[in-house]
């Protein structure tokens, strides 16, 4: 639609030099997602992939796990006064048959882009809404040198980075570092959706042999949408939050942070890591 990126006048200051010239800037709007014809959440993010970061949204809400649970995703239609489309409003429906759960993730209704979750509630409400287990049997293994290598191919694919060095990214890779996908946004947490929203209208779910790399911290809330969507591993290039480390050792989830170069720290789930050779190190 032409508004992932907008121009602004900026004053540039190089060496004492002044000039003004024109700034690409990354687009941040926000998105209202309706379920079934009702308001259930706003999220501010970088229009494009909208279907999808409703459908990621409503995976990691425990409402959605599988395509035949979807019935449609619209845009609605007259969402401001004068009847006009802003595009910034999305409505999903459900397959008929299909019960919406109570959603306890304790949300609030508005959600920024750098949002999280918190509390021993919100772990509990986890574990009881996702719909299978981290089941990667036999187990996935990685040699840390092939974790070590993917965040350059996850900043070679950002694009609209490029251009605007203003957005978070979250690329999805094979057990053998292949890329699958990757989503850009300006909010972290969204471009993991738009991830996890192909997935499943596509009819991948779960991503049980997947790794996760997350530009960025670790957050809760990004460890819960990779519970949520099946992922056995979540990397990231910045530190962990203390939740999200007590989340993935009670789920099973592999959790990296601090990936940069050959260096990084294993938080939990380090049996998927092939760390025999300098087991007794340290």
């Amino acid at each position: 639609m032409g508004r992932v990126t907008e121009r602004r006048r900026v004053i540039r200051i190089r060496d004492g030099a002044v000039s003004a010239r024109p700034d690409t800037l990354v687009a941040e709007e926000p998105l209202e997602i309706r379920l079934n014809g009702k308001p259930l959440a706003i999220t501010m993010r970088t229009p494009g992939d909208d279907f999808a970061l409703a459908a990621g949204f409503l995976v990691s809400e425990g409402v959605l796990a599988s395509a035949d649970e979807l019935q449609s995703i619209v845009y609605c239609a007259g969402a401001t006064a004068d009847g006009s489309n802003t595009y910034n409003v999305v409505d999903v429906k459900l397959a008929p048959g299909v019960v919406v759960p109570d959603i306890t993730l304790e949300r609030n209704v508005y959600t920024t882009s750098s949002c999280g979750l918190c509390g021993k509630a919100s772990l509990d409400a986890v574990r009881t809404q996702a719909r299978w287990e981290i089941a990667d049997t036999p187990p996935v293994r990685i040699e840390p040198e092939l974790l070590a290598g993917l965040p350059d191919r996850l900043r070679a694919a950002q694009r609209v980075f490029d251009r605007t060095g203003g957005l978070h990214a979250a690329a999805l890779f094979t057990e053998t570092g292949e890329l699958v996908d990757i989503r850009e946004d300006v909010g972290r947490h969204n471009a993991v959706d738009k991830l996890v929203g192909r997935a499943v209208r596509e009819g991948r779910l779960p991503l049980s042999r997947t790794i996760l790399l997350v530009s960025g911290r670790a957050s809760f809330e990004l460890a819960q949408k990779a519970v949520m969507a099946g992922i056995p591993i979540l990397a990231a290039v910045s530190a962990p939050s203390s939740l999200a480390v007590d989340l993935a050792t009670e789920t099973g989830l592999t959790l990296v942070g601090f990936l940069r170069g050959a260096s990084m720290n294993v938080y939990a789930g380090e049996h998927r890591l092939a760390l025999e050779a300098s087991a007794g190190q340290g």
